[in-house]
C-alpha cells in the first residue's frame, strides 16, 4: 500500500514538477498531502487473495526458470 501511495505521489506531483530548491520540493509534497487528505478514499482491492497469490506463484516459477537457464 505504501509503495502504491508513493507511486501516485511521484506520478501526480513530482514527475510533472520543476523544483529549483529543496524547499520548493517540500512545498509541493505538502500541497499534495493537503489535497490528498482533503478527500481521502480507501483503497479497494480488485482482485481476490487467491488471484494475487496465484500470480505470485506464476512469477516465482518464471523467475526460477530464468535462474536455472
Amino acid at each position: 500500500m505504501v509503495e502504491r501511495w508513493f507511486r501516485n505521489l511521484t506520478e501526480q506531483c513530482l514527475c510533472r514538477g520543476v523544483f529549483r530548491s529543496v524547499p520548493e520540493l517540500i512545498q509541493a509534497i505538502e500541497e499534495y498531502l493537503r489535497h490528498h487528505n482533503a478527500a481521502p478514499k480507501p483503497f479497494v482491492w480488485t482482485k481476490s487473495a487467491q488471484n494475487i497469490l496465484a500470480k505470485v506463484h506464476r512469477a516465482r516459477i518464471a523467475f526460477d526458470k530464468t535462474r536455472t537457464a
